[in-house]
């Protein structure tokens, strides 16, 4: 292993992170938008709409429910055998495993065995999705120079935007096909189109190294042999704190997601503007993410991530609400000022944050797990509204109640966190008492 530095392999492990994150997000994000869509009239029997809509959204929440377990497993490998080996494995994984979902035979074709073979590839794509995000910001985070973790580290989320937004405008003329079209072959397109994200992904990271802060570890065996043990023996607060935080991923699944879903199939709204406003909306969180990432490492982490998250609150319920006006100039507006402005002062800046909680022997399984875990909860979010205030015109007030609560969780772990903006990487994770050893081994 050869360390690295400087500038330069930050900027690269930044690309290699936003393009690992955009093939992640247009991934599941496209999952989101055709289970939303499509997925209840292809993959289940034909009768009762909104039931077929309800248990497709949780073929969507199943996705997330498989990721903590490939935090777990891949966390290991990362904090054990290098960032760079996870980096590489989970986009060839993910990439393999959504070509082959665009492959699947329908409801019609081969009975209950369609919905099957549709769980377990969802599941083996929230497997490998759980080891992704958290080795791209470890990476980013550990090139980085001080004083400007945020920002790099920002560029995974600029990634999931941009894979979002992708996901979207694939899907957008796809939407359009005659239904026929769309349920037979049209559906499928982007699913296979992500076999040229994941080759464009692999081609980028064969060219990063190591992070110099794995490889000092490896050089005085101060690399975990069990990094979960080590984990939860030492570091069980941080995790806690980051599963809780991490909850703040609703107000992402309910705009992508549920608000799609209550829009097109509850208040028969036209499929294609919706699907705009979640294009502009990501373009303009491109956009902003890195300038909420710079201003992160000038104010700290702390102040930016509870006003974004009382922001997303607020917004939700004007977002939605905005929806049930079917006024698509509101909605635009709102959906932008929501998704596009507000709730990236939260996605910009965890990144640097939950990895800054943990040291590098336990980083990317700490991160991993803890995102993963607060990921799944949000994850099943819209399908569980679906269950508790159904579908109704109406819906909209408990979705938004909801959100908010999570929000609430979020912002009452983040509160509770240690200020870590201006604390070294070599010392990141270290109690105070130990920080002047882990400085000395750096220099």
């Amino acid at each position: 292993m050869v360390a690295s530095g400087g500038k330069g392999n930050a900027a690269l492990a930044a690309r290699s992170a936003w393009v690992g994150s955009a093939l992640e997000y247009y991934d599941f994000f496209l999952y989101g938008t055709a289970a939303a869509l499509v997925f209840g009239k292809v993959f289940f029997p034909p009768g009762d709409q909104a039931v077929g809509t309800l248990v497709s959204l949780a073929t969507f929440g199943v996705g997330y429910a498989a990721r903590p377990l490939g935090a777990i497993v891949l966390g290991h490998v990362g904090d054990r055998h290098g960032r760079r080996r996870v980096l590489l494995l989970t986009v060839v994984a993910m990439g393999v495993t959504t070509f082959l979902i665009g492959c699947l035979p329908s409801y019609a074709v081969v009975g209950i065995a369609a919905p099957i073979l549709l769980v377990l590839l969802r599941l083996l794509q929230g497997f490998f999705a759980g080891g992704e995000q958290a080795s791209a910001n470890s990476a980013t985070l550990e090139h980085a120079p001080d004083g400007r973790r945020a920002y790099f580290s920002s560029f995974t989320l600029m990634g999931t935007q941009g894979g979002q937004a992708i996901a979207t405008i694939v899907f957008i003329p796809i939407a359009a096909l005659p239904e026929r079209d769309l349920l037979t072959w049209g559906w499928r397109v982007p699913f296979w189109i992500s076999a040229i994200v994941a080759i464009v992904a692999v081609l980028i990271r064969r060219s990063l190294q190591e992070t110099p802060v794995f490889v000092r570890g490896a050089e005085r065996d101060d690399v975990a042999r069990v990094p979960l043990a080590d984990l939860f023996r030492h570091h069980w607060r941080a995790v806690l704190r980051v599963v809780l935080a991490a909850v703040i991923a609703t107000p992402s699944t309910i705009f992508t997601v549920w608000a799609l879903s209550y829009a097109v199939n509850t208040l028969g709204l036209a499929k294609t503007p919706m699907l705009w406003v979640g294009v502009l909306a990501n373009v303009v969180a491109m956009a902003a993410i890195p300038l909420w990432g710079r201003l992160s490492d000038r104010v700290g982490r702390k102040r930016q991530f509870i006003a974004g998250s009382a922001g997303s609150a607020v917004l939700a319920f004007a977002y939605l609400w905005s929806i049930s006006t079917r006024s698509y100039p509101l909605i635009l507006v709102v959906g932008v000022l929501f998704f596009g402005v507000v709730y990236t002062a939260t996605s910009a800046v965890w990144p640097a944050f939950y990895g800054e909680m943990f040291p590098a022997r336990v980083r990317l399984t700490g991160t991993a797990l803890g995102t993963q875990i607060g990921f799944a909860i949000a994850g099943f979010v819209p399908s569980a509204i679906g269950w508790l205030v159904g579908t109704g015109p109406n819906a909209w007030i408990g979705a938004a109640l909801i959100t908010a609560l999570m929000c609430l969780v979020n912002i009452v772990a983040v509160s509770t966190a240690r200020e870590t903006f201006r604390v070294p990487t070599a010392e990141l994770g270290a109690s105070p008492a130990r920080r002047d050893d882990a400085a000395a081994a750096a220099r």
